[in-house]
């Protein structure tokens, strides 16, 4: 998926994470990672964010992520919403989301 247009998605309350999106027109993939947790998870949360764009075919794309604790799931959940909304998809691919 192309990234066309700076998105968000997410909130910045606690056991969330608020993700930004915008196109990378340098190519690749660069992320930006404020977290309260980050000395225990970064990794983590940064893994978890490529496979998600992996898994969507986003291959150049600045992320600022502001993590608050967020599990897997909503890290996941968070980074589909802000590249849809990046991609302007009005109709989801479901088989693309798991």
């Amino acid at each position: 998926m192309e990234i066309k247009q700076p998105a968000f998605a997410g909130t910045l309350e606690s056991s969330d994470l608020q993700v930004r999106i915008v196109p990378n027109d340098e190519g690749g993939i660069i992320i930006h990672l404020d977290s309260t947790v980050q000395k225990q998870f970064g990794e983590v949360i940064r893994k978890v964010v490529l496979e998600s764009l992996r898994e969507l075919q986003v291959r150049d794309a600045i992320l600022t992520i502001e993590d608050k604790g967020a599990l897997d799931c909503v890290i996941q959940a968070r980074v589909q919403a802000a590249v849809m909304r990046a991609c302007d998809v009005e109709q989801i691919d479901w088989s693309l989301l798991s």
